[in-house]
């Protein structure tokens, strides 16, 4: 799961960040506007880290933010990379489990420094 996450924020920043190298006998690659690259990766990378902390159901709404958001700029994405990326967005949700981050520790009540009759029966009079 982690690995897909980051190959799919990888392609998507070296999508966004293309070469000027020149390439004459090659076609350029398909770029990606840097503005979606740069909110893609980040959203990817709160996807990663609600995973790492367990917390499924913060990652699939990540997941799911990611997945609206790459839908909604379809028309701003070259053919190529789409054809990529779509599935890989798409399949993203249905990989995750919500489930709630585990519980933090709970700090211990203070302790109560009060005798509430524990010596009682103690020796003395009582029988």
């Amino acid at each position: 799961m982690r690995r897909a996450l980051a190959l799919a924020s990888a392609g998507l920043l070296l999508a966004g960040c293309g070469s000027q190298a020149a390439q004459q006998e090659t076609p350029k690659p398909p770029r990606l506007p840097r503005a979606l690259a740069s909110s893609w990766a980040r959203q990817a990378n709160a996807v990663a880290t609600a995973l790492a902390a367990g917390d499924g159901c913060t990652a699939l709404d990540h997941a799911n933010a990611l997945r609206s958001g790459v839908d909604g700029a379809a028309g701003d994405i070259p053919r190529r990379l789409r054809a990529m990326l779509q599935p890989m967005v798409d399949a993203l949700p249905g990989r995750i489990t919500c489930n709630p981050p585990p519980p933090s520790p709970q700090p211990h009540p203070p302790k109560d420094h009060h005798d509430h009759g524990k010596h009682k029966g103690h020796g003395g009079d009582e029988g």
